[in-house]
């Protein structure tokens, strides 16, 4: 699967949004250093093992690169972003109970923020679900990047090309 390329200076802050989830409750932070062991799990649990080694990534970059999506003072989804290469928004996860109500939208519009902030003027989504292209496009304006290899996870164990 191929990378999605997002220009990141047209993006819009998305107001309606964040109001929406603060109306439910839902609050996306800036995750802490403490937290990093309940994220971790949290990724185990629901989605890849993999996972967890980008997580831990995000704890060593200052600041640290993930958000986190909480409700009832409850973790219920994280996004992260600068974890297997410059530039790179992922893995997000949200917990299957909790989707559908823009909290992945909520977590990738707040990490493609911070990426601008940064200096950058596109960012990449390395290696996107099938399933979730559609939801990118919708969300960013962003564009598969031609390429039949898996972009920077080919270097991956069992990846080679």
């Amino acid at each position: 699967m191929a990378d999605m390329l997002v220009k990141l200076y047209p993006l819009p802050a998305d107001p309606a949004l964040e109001a929406a989830l603060h109306a439910k409750g839902i609050t996306i932070k800036k995750a802490l250093a403490p937290d990093m062991s309940r994220i971790i799990a949290f990724a185990e649990e629901n989605g890849h093992p993999g996972w967890a080694d980008e997580l831990r990534v995000c704890f060593t970059n200052q600041p640290v690169s993930c958000y986190i999506a909480v409700k009832n003072r409850q973790l219920i989804g994280f996004g992260c972003y600068e974890t297997t290469a410059r530039g790179f928004f992922g893995p997000t996860l949200v917990a299957d109970a909790e989707r559908r109500q823009g909290v992945g939208k909520a977590l990738l519009l707040a990490c493609l923020s911070s990426l601008r902030e940064l200096g950058y003027a596109y960012a990449f989504i390395g290696w996107p679900a099938e399933n979730a292209i559609h939801f990118y496009q919708q969300a960013t304006g962003g564009m598969m990047i031609p390429d039949e290899g898996h972009g920077v996870y080919s270097r991956m164990i069992g990846m080679e090309d």
